[in-house]
């Protein structure tokens, strides 16, 4: 079994999300899967230019020649594709957006009724079972996660693949705070990694592991105080350079 990650924080292994997509793909090394890691910032891939070659001049490819070209296969062949994003605005990253616009060259132009919506069926040889979505987020409450949540489950109807669940953290950027405060973050990350063995061995993630990626870290009233307090710490220290 093959898992495809595409990671598009600019931050690449730097953030959130890679620790989270490091603790998952333990998982999915220990259950017996292979993996791979794309971060989309090391990536020139162009918007789509809505032409619709890929559907009625060159069927299956896409007219722009860039990265796109490599990665697009890669997409349409793994067994589980992992989309890992910060919430920016409400949502993903523009650079996961321009790689999902651009996946138009997988289906065919034609129509079909499927699970009683109009949907596009995949071209052959366009395989991927299911899509997983892992999601960091500044905010502490869970809901911020909601809209992203939902175009995601919607592409994966779209891709006529299934949703296997998503691994969703709240005010990850300060997650090295919280280990300085002796805030033990250790279930958060097992729980991760549980995620990555449970996707390969039972083909979705349970309840209790997404609730345990997601929960309560500290306070909601305690967490702005602090965050507060070190935003404007740095505030100051650059306004005296």
């Amino acid at each position: 079994m093959n898992v495809l990650v595409i990671n598009s924080s600019p931050r690449m292994k730097r953030g959130g999300t890679a620790l989270l997509v490091n603790a998952f793909l333990e998982g999915v090394k220990e259950a017996g899967a292979q993996s791979e890691v794309v971060y989309l910032q090391k990536m020139k891939v162009n918007h789509c230019l809505g032409c619709f070659s890929c559907w009625l001049k060159t069927p299956g490819k896409c007219a722009q020649d860039d990265d796109m070209t490599e990665l697009l296969p890669k997409i349409g062949t793994t067994d589980i594709l992992v989309l890992a994003t910060p919430v920016y605005v409400d949502g993903m990253t523009s650079k996961m957006k321009a790689i999902l616009d651009r996946t138009l060259p997988l289906l065919h132009p034609f129509f079909e009724i499927r699970d009683d919506h109009c949907r596009h069926p995949r071209r052959e040889g366009v395989n991927t079972k299911k899509i997983v979505l892992i999601s960091v987020s500044g905010f502490t409450e869970l809901d911020n996660f909601d809209p992203l949540v939902h175009h995601v489950q919607a592409l994966a109807k779209n891709m006529g693949n299934e949703y296997a669940g998503a691994l969703l953290r709240p005010v990850a950027a300060t997650l090295p705070m919280f280990k300085q405060m002796g805030i033990d973050i250790d279930d958060v990350l097992a729980a991760a990694k549980q995620a990555g063995v449970e996707v390969v061995r039972e083909g979705r993630i349970s309840d209790e592991t997404m609730q345990t990626v997601s929960r309560e870290l500290v306070s909601r009233e305690a967490f702005v105080k602090q965050v507060n307090v070190m935003f404007q710490r740095i505030i100051d220290s650059q306004a005296q350079k």
